[in-house]
């Protein structure tokens, strides 16, 4: 897959986002929950001043240039994977759902001063369905998720040498 689709694909899928938590900002108050799809999903607007589930919520600084620098960071290695042509078409779109995940965050960190998680998942247990995520978050546990498979089947070959 082209580079140029994957980089368009990347900033396609961050402003969705942005646009989803934008939506998400403007018509729901923060006392306010919707369900969609049968009552498993659950729509709730939470502004997380931390990074995930509030973790350093009292060190907004570190956490606001820390997310900015990753998310440089990984633009720069996403950027180099996707110019290796024999690099693994499972990590480019890793590295690519991850980077648009976190370029989404960063920027309501940077914009807003908090990023805006909007969804969570009904289940059984009560304590899990008080998570509430957003596309960014998702993105970026599906690419990490990539990766690390990518990585898995690079070793495999590596062995097999």
């Amino acid at each position: 897959m082209g580079i140029l689709v994957l980089i368009n694909i990347t900033a396609c899928l961050a402003l969705i986002d942005i646009a989803l938590k934008s939506t998400i900002e403007g018509y729901m108050t923060q006392k306010e929950e919707r369900t969609a799809c049968g009552g498993k999903l659950i729509l709730r607007k939470v502004y997380n001043k931390g990074m995930c589930m509030n973790l350093l919520e009292d060190h907004q600084e570190v956490v606001k240039y820390g997310s900015a620098f990753a998310a440089v960071l990984l633009t720069i290695y996403q950027l180099i994977t996707l110019l290796r042509r024999k690099a693994c078409i499972l990590k480019k779109w890793g590295l690519s759902l991850m980077t648009a995940g976190a370029w989404s965050n960063t920027f309501d960190r940077w914009l807003r001063g908090y990023v805006i998680d909007y969804a969570a998942v009904k289940c059984r247990h009560e304590k899990l369905s008080k998570i509430t995520f957003n596309l960014g978050d998702v993105l970026i546990g599906i690419g990490s998720v990539f990766v690390v498979i990518a990585a898995v089947i690079a070793q495999l070959r590596g062995k097999k040498k």
